[in-house]
């Protein structure tokens, strides 16, 4: 006789009701089918979380790679940047001396009109202008050019260029602007009409600047300068008691200049670091040698004086001229 369940349905709870504890553990009969067991609550989504942390890994490499590798690569970058030295730009290989002279030479033709005319004119200024173009160039008119000088070349490129001289054209002091072409150092030709231009303006000379002096250096250093211009113009012999060891300072030529007095000295005060080495200013009055004496020809000129104590003297280290001495 088969056996009968001790399950009830609808038995209270404990007592293998479906739903119960009991009941998801209990082991069916042999040969009855096995049932499954219901999912956890949450168990599908886990594969969510192992792809978040994917994502999380990835990103905290990401961040790893660029935090070790970006300074290198800026290092390395920098390394290869630092040992490729950019090579200077190259000057324009103009032949500026050579245009120099040949604009000079033209401007001394072509602003002086005595002495040649009509096709004697042309054919001193052919050996300037292009051919065919000389009559171009004629000028009507008297005009005559004095002490033409180069004042500069400015160099557009490796054959072209405006050379700027300065003249007296017809007594009044002027500039001219000769544009030049250059097919190699030997072969130029002016590649355009001129211009005259007006001379540089006086400049208005400012007010030197005030600067604090040092009344006891110079009190010190006057009757050594004194001493040494002295020298420096009539006994280049005596000349080396008044000059700093070491320092190189030649004499003016013997039998020109007469040392007759020193007009004023201008001593700075000491600037921090400088110790005991002063660029003093002085000015000279030299009487031309072998002149009238009863009216004697003078001269005020004005030094820089680079100056260095030694002990109780001081020496002469350097002498060239003054830069901006009135007004000091």
């Amino acid at each position: 006789m088969a056996r009968r369940s001790t399950a009830r349905r609808g038995g209270a709870p404990g007592e293998g009701a479906p739903g119960d504890d009991a009941y998801d553990t209990f082991d069916p009969p042999a040969g009855a089918p096995r049932r499954g067991r219901r999912p956890r609550a949450g168990s599908g989504g886990r594969w969510w979380v192992w792809v978040g942390r994917a994502v999380l890994w990835a990103f905290i490499l990401v961040v790893i790679v660029n935090g070790v590798w970006a300074p290198l690569r800026g290092g390395l970058g920098l390394a290869e940047s630092s040992g490729q030295t950019e090579a200077p730009a190259e000057e324009p290989a103009f032949p500026e001396t050579a245009a120099a002279a040949f604009a000079t030479r033209f401007a001394e033709t072509y602003l002086n009109t005595s002495g040649t005319e009509g096709q004697e004119r042309a054919d001193a200024l052919a050996a300037f202008v292009p051919e065919g173009r000389a009559t171009a160039f004629n000028i009507d008119g008297a005009l005559t050019t004095e002490d033409v000088r180069v004042v500069a070349t400015d160099v557009r490129d490796d054959h072209n260029a405006v050379v700027t001289l300065t003249a007296d054209v017809n007594g009044e002091p002027m500039s001219l602007d000769v544009p030049v072409y250059a097919a190699d150092d030997t072969s130029l030709v002016v590649s355009g009409p001129p211009a005259l231009l007006a001379a540089p303006d006086r400049a208005e000379l400012p007010e030197a600047a005030s600067a604090e002096t040092d009344a006891a250096a110079r009190e010190e250093l006057t009757p050594r300068l004194e001493g040494f211009f002295g020298a420096y113009a009539e006994d280049p012999d005596y000349l080396s008691s008044f000059i700093e060891p070491g320092a190189r300072v030649s004499p003016l030529p013997q039998g020109t200049l007469e040392f007759a007095e020193l007009d004023d000295v201008t001593v700075p005060a000491a600037a921090a670091g400088e110790g005991d080495v002063r660029q003093a200013t002085a000015t000279v009055v030299w009487r031309l040698a072998g002149g009238d004496a009863d009216a004697p020809a003078d001269l005020t000129q004005s030094y820089q004086i680079t100056v260095v104590k030694d002990g109780e003297n001081w020496y002469v280290r350097d002498i060239q001229g003054a830069p901006q001495s009135f007004g000091e």
